[in-house]
């Protein structure tokens, strides 16, 4: 299975440090069309405005969580199918089961490295 490398991905995190971070993992992965949103809101207006082949976001952030924005995305016909990972420091099951049931692709707890960003892209990529 090839993955286009060259796909645009948009990263969503309210901490400037933690958006460095993934868009700095994704680079030693050859991944380089990176957007990135500061909040929910912001993504979903630039996911609504443009051509993204995945959705990075961090779980929790203000207006916006990267639940809401996830339940606004697969709500959104025009963006339903659009690969979604979500980041979080929490492991909590029930964290977890929100997120499968409002359609995730695939979910990383912090810290992580390239690899285990690469295997989940890679796994969440095969079945689209």
């Amino acid at each position: 299975m090839t993955i286009d490398k060259s796909m645009n991905i948009l990263i969503v995190d309210d901490y400037k440090t933690m958006l460095r971070i993934i868009r700095n993992l994704l680079k030693q992965i050859e991944f380089n069309n990176v957007e990135e949103a500061s909040d929910g809101t912001e993504a979903l207006a630039k996911l609504r405005g443009g051509q993204f082949g995945l959705v990075i976001s961090d779980w929790n952030m203000q207006p916006m969580t990267g639940l809401e924005l996830l339940q606004e995305v697969r709500a959104d016909a025009r963006l339903k199918q659009t690969p979604f990972i979500m980041i979080t420091a929490e492991s909590k099951a029930e964290n977890v089961v929100a997120a499968k049931q409002a359609g995730v692709s695939n979910y990383i707890v912090k810290p992580f490295n390239a690899e285990t960003l690469k295997e989940k892209i890679e796994k969440v990529l095969a079945h689209v």
